[in-house]
């Protein structure tokens, strides 16, 4: 719970994007820059911190995180331009970093022997469950709540609080080690088990054609809301965002019966076809079938997600959890921050519609790369 917690503060920003833009004149270009803030510090913390909790324990990194989260959500209180945002977004990113290794891998550590399967789940499911949720309840409050910020944050601030409490009461999985050992695996590291180098370049295809247009909706999310569907309002904002991954942890029990590889490619391909759904949908500002589209593809890449954390797992150790599931998600930021960060630039000489065809073309190589990489996996 405290892991969705922390993907649920990340996501409570993005409805209140467009009252930025209009209380505080932030432009498209400045809301993907800090779209791309968020996210390379993310993957910063990924890389750095991602096997801190093998030497200080799981619940001293989980709390730590928590804790960052809850300052990234003070920071957005007193909100006023394009800086104090970033600095907020910056925070929950580091956040989000440090949780989707240490309580990620105490979520494998954890987990009961009869269901092989729900770690994948977990891990994979996080941030597609959480993020969209945060941002759903923040669309809900904004529309119909006096003093939106105020509420949004201080709701989640509670949340976060008592997860912290659960978290530093609850069992520690890893033994702590020596001080030195900490800081020396602060280096920035990325961890590759022996014979699952296969099962990780497959895994960062599908990771290539999901999180980079995951990215797009989060940066372009209310602008396609007001622009290309006629609705300013924040909960549709939140809506178009939570399409796309709300329902990607539905993916994980669909093919827990199935082979991990099959899984994924299979997973990947269909994934791929509601994407052609998606910038069709766009392009003739269609909000039934975009929004459909949308969540047909969430159901797809979890079930694809599920398939290839379930491959890379089975190859991995304990003592390499950590540092796989940190390797893993730190492809998994930088895959959304690069073109989020390139499409912000482009946003003064393409229109949204063009800019969603690069993202198409991203959806195409990842999904490429899975079906010439990705090979039969024990059952």
């Amino acid at each position: 719970m405290a892991l969705v917690l922390i993907f649920v503060s990340a996501g409570t920003p993005i409805p209140l994007y467009n009252l930025y833009r209009a209380e505080d004149g932030l432009s498209t270009a400045d809301l993907t820059v800090v779209t791309a803030a968020y996210l390379a510090a993310a993957a910063v913390s990924l890389l750095v911190l991602g096997r801190l909790s093998d030497h200080l324990g799981r619940r001293v990194v989980g709390v730590a995180a928590l804790v960052s989260s809850a300052l990234g959500l003070v920071v957005l209180l007193g909100v006023d331009g394009v800086a104090p945002l970033a600095v907020g977004r910056l925070l929950q990113g580091l956040a989000t970093g440090a949780a989707s290794s240490a309580l990620g891998a105490l979520v494998v550590d954890t987990a009961p022997e009869r269901r092989r399967w729900l770690p994948a789940v977990v891990t994979s499911a996080a941030p597609t469950l959480g993020i969209p949720l945060g941002a759903l309840l923040s669309g809900v409050l904004v529309d119909n709540a006096p003093a939106p910020h105020l509420l949004t944050y201080g709701v989640v601030l509670v949340l976060l609080a008592a997860a912290a409490v659960g978290v530093a009461l609850g069992p520690e999985t890893a033994a702590r080690t020596s001080w030195r050992a900490a800081a020396g695996s602060l280096r920035p590291h990325v961890t590759v088990p022996p014979g699952a180098g296969r099962q990780l370049g497959a895994l960062a295809g599908l990771i290539l054609a999901t999180w980079s247009l995951g990215g797009f909706y989060q940066a372009f999310g209310p602008t396609i809301a007001e622009q290309q569907l006629g609705s300013d309002t924040a909960l549709l904002a939140a809506a178009v965002f939570a399409s796309f991954t709300v329902l990607a942890v539905v993916g994980g029990p669909l093919s827990a019966s199935a082979r991990a590889d099959r899984a994924l490619r299979w997973g990947a391909v269909v994934y791929a076809l509601c994407v052609v759904g998606i910038l069709t949908a766009l392009a003739a500002a269609a909000t039934g079938p975009f929004l459909a589209a949308s969540l047909a593809a969430g159901v797809a890449q979890g079930v694809a997600q599920t398939g290839g954390m379930r491959a890379l797992l089975a190859r991995t150790g304990p003592g390499d959890r950590a540092g796989v599931l940190s390797t893993v998600f730190l492809v998994s930021y930088s895959c959304a921050a690069v073109p989020s960060l390139v499409a912000g630039r482009l946003t003064d000489v393409l229109s949204l519609v063009q800019i969603s065809a690069g993202y198409g073309v991203l959806v195409l190589a990842g999904v490429l790369v899975v079906l010439l990489v990705a090979r039969p996996t024990p059952r």
